[in-house]
């Protein structure tokens, strides 16, 4: 009797796989850096929530700069980051039975996927 054994894919997107048996994510996967792979049985996931990380400062500070060398044209790459930096970035921590926090950091556009990846494994979580 393999039917109860199988292992079923609820989501997989940017932030993670959530199956019926396991999560598997980049821990400390931010902008730019790729992280560490973590795979996780759901009996040692204590819980997981959502964040918005926003850098105010930096991103003001980049907004002016723009502002000020949009003249020069070179201030747009200034100015975008500045914007994404004040929109905020989704930020998915995984907290394990152990004690590790994991975050999982996605860019501005991607909220709607960590909220699938939250409640897929919610739903996981819940239903055990």
């Amino acid at each position: 009797m393999t039917s109860g054994s199988s292992e079923q894919t609820m989501v997989d997107n940017i932030f993670g796989v959530v199956t019926n048996k396991r999560v598997t994510y980049m821990a400390k996967k931010g902008w730019f850096g790729g992280g560490i792979r973590e795979d996780v049985p759901l009996k040692q996931v204590v819980s997981v929530r959502y964040e918005t990380e926003r850098k105010i400062f930096a991103g003001l500070f980049l907004v002016i700069l723009g502002i000020i060398l949009l003249v020069a044209i070179v201030g747009i790459i200034p100015l975008f980051i500045g914007v994404l930096l004040l929109w905020g970035s989704p930020m998915v921590v995984v907290i394990t039975a152990g004690g590790t926090v994991s975050p999982v950091i996605g860019y501005p556009w991607q909220k709607q996927q960590a909220n699938e990846f939250i409640s897929a494994l919610r739903g996981q979580l819940f239903s055990e």
